[in-house]
Order: structure tokens, then sequence, then C-alpha cells
């Protein structure tokens, strides 16, 4: 791919992800509980319905429970969501600049939390970009994710009467770079895999109304999940998908990651390899759900050794494979304006 000054004149890029309390504590954890879960994205009960559960009952409940579990993982820089995302940024604007021959301003925004998508569009207008580019970490697409990042910076251009032409990233679930850069991240733990062992992708979890309506979500996983597989040359009976993260009690994607956990251990498997693709960087869902609680929940029901792997971080592929998406991104879009 070859790319031109062009291409950078005024252009500059979002890095957006999912958020995080502003520390491990339960009113934190409660005020950002109630910004997510009250997006009728995703949460699509009526409200009449879903607000008095909501403010009645998990408020009441959840964020003490959940504000234990981010103090299991906090680090002396904060949150590993947020210190990710933001190391992931700050590689990438240089490798940004290097491969479009001129720099890109980067920001990170989060749809929930701080900081937050306005604000990091206030730096990039305060940059003088003309042509913004939104990069959700979110690999795999859902109405859940990416979409209300797109509702959020349409929402926050409004406020500040800043129409800048807006490009988007919607997902890079099959993009060869990704694929090569979570199989590298795996490969040398499974180089020595042998009878019994078993690597798990565990995606995070979606009501399955939401595939049933014609979400691509479930689709995409399978297809990272295979392609990596595939590049790995694992056969078959060796890999296997799952979902976590499920809460409430309507009918998720399946099977379950705990289950299934639980089920390879009884079924004999010693060792197991867990990788989570859906997330671009470690988090709660990550570090507590799985490399914690998986791990130990693998442990009890039978099973020897319990591997998670890291996401892909601020990892030199992981740049390296975001910023060529970027810069595809852009250089179509430069080719669509010249014909």
């Amino acid at each position: 791919m070859r790319y031109c000054p062009l291409m950078t004149a005024h252009t500059g890029m979002l890095v957006a992800n999912l958020g995080t309390p502003d520390a491990p504590t339960t009113e934190a954890v409660r005020r950002f509980l109630s910004e997510f879960l009250s997006d009728r994205r995703v949460v699509d009960l009526p409200r009449a319905l879903w607000l008095p559960i909501l403010h009645g009952v998990i408020l009441r409940i959840r964020p003490q429970r959940s504000a234990r579990a981010y103090r299991e993982v906090w680090t002396e820089s904060g949150s590993p969501l947020l210190v990710h995302t933001q190391a992931l940024a700050d590689a990438l604007a240089p490798r940004l600049a290097s491969l479009l021959a001129g720099p890109v301003p980067v920001a990170i925004g989060m749809t929930y939390g701080n900081p937050s998508i306005a604000a990091a569009l206030e730096v990039l207008r305060a940059r003088g970009v003309r042509r913004l580019l939104v990069l959700p970490l979110y690999p795999q697409y859902s109405a859940t994710t990416t979409a209300p990042v797109l509702d959020r910076v349409e929402a926050a251009l409004g406020r500040l009467e800043w129409r800048p032409e807006l490009l988007c990233v919607d997902d890079y679930h099959a993009e060869a770079g990704y694929i090569a850069a979570l199989a590298e991240s795996l490969a040398g733990r499974i180089a020595d895999f042998g009878a019994g062992a078993q690597l798990l992708f565990s995606f995070h979890g979606l009501p399955q109304r939401y595939v049933d309506a014609g979400d691509p979500y479930q689709e995409q996983c399978q297809a990272t999940a295979r392609l990596v597989a595939t590049r790995l040359a694992l056969p078959a009976d060796a890999w296997s998908v799952a979902y976590q993260s499920r809460v409430g009690g309507a009918a998720w994607l399946k099977p379950y990651t705990e289950d299934r956990l639980e089920e390879l251990a009884k079924q004999g498997s010693r060792r197991i390899v867990v990788c989570c693709p859906g997330f671009a960087v470690d988090c709660l869902e990550t570090l507590e759900e799985i490399a914690i609680r998986g791990r130990d929940s693998f442990l009890a029901a039978g099973g020897a050794s319990f591997d998670y792997v890291p996401a892909l971080n601020e990892s030199p592929s992981h740049v390296e494979c975001l910023a060529r998406i970027a810069g595809a991104a852009l250089s179509r879009d430069a080719l669509r304006a010249a014909s």
C-alpha cells in the first residue's frame, strides 16, 4: 500500500474504547455502570421496565461487588483498560506519522466514563483536524459496542458545531495483520501442544436476541477464531469458542465460558490456553474474570495447567496492525475523493 502526504493534511484519529470507572470504589463504579447500562444500545428493554430495575436493584447491589473485582486488577498507574489504551494510542501516533509521511494527531475517548469521546474530539478540533478517522477498539462489530461509539461521536460533533470529514473502521475481525498478531501471541504457548491440551477462544458474550435480530457479532467472532486456528495449523478438536461476561437471566450466546472451562477439565483436558481476541487491551473481563476466576474454575474442576494469553495491548505487532488498518482506510477514502 502506498500512501501520500496529502492523506495526512489536517487528518486526526480518535481511538475509542468502552470505558472504565475513575477508581476501584463503589461510588465510582456506580457512576460508570449507571451511564453504561442506561444506554439503549446496551440494554434495549423498554425504559419503563428497565430503569426501575437498574436504579432500584442493580445499582444498589452490583457496584460493591464490581469494585472488589476492579481492586484485584487495578495498577499503580490506574485502570488497566485506560493505561493500555493510552499506551496503544501513544505508540500509534508516531507509527502513523511514519507510514503516512506526516503528523496524525491521535486522541483516546471512552464511550462511558473518562476521558470522554467529547473531550477527545475537543482535543482534535483544537489541533486543526478536518478529517477524522474513528477507530473503535472492537475487532468484531456489534450494535452494542461499535454503534454507541458513533452515537457519541455524532452527538459531540453536533454540540461542538464542528463537522470534519468522518471515516470509521467498523471492524477488523478478519484483517490479515490482526490475525497474524493474534497467532504470533499464541505461537509460543502452543508450540508443545499435545494430548489433553486445548486452546479456548473466549469472546465477550451478547444476548442471543441481538444476533437473532441480525447483529453480525457472533459470525465475526467465529471467523476470527477459525482464521487464527488455521494459521496455527491446529486440528479441529484442539480448539473451541465460548462467550463470557453474561449477566441477567436472558439467553446469551453459548457455550458460556465458565461452563466450557469446567466441561473441558472434566473431559480430561489437563492443559488449557485461553485467548480473548475480542478485547484489544486487557481489562477487568480478561484479567479478573478469565486470568483469576477462570483459572480457579478450571483447576477446581480437575485441570492441571491454565495459561492466559494477554491481549495484544500496545505490542509492536498490534501497533503495526492498527496503523496499517488506519492507513488503508485513509487511502481508500483518498482514492474515492480523487476519482
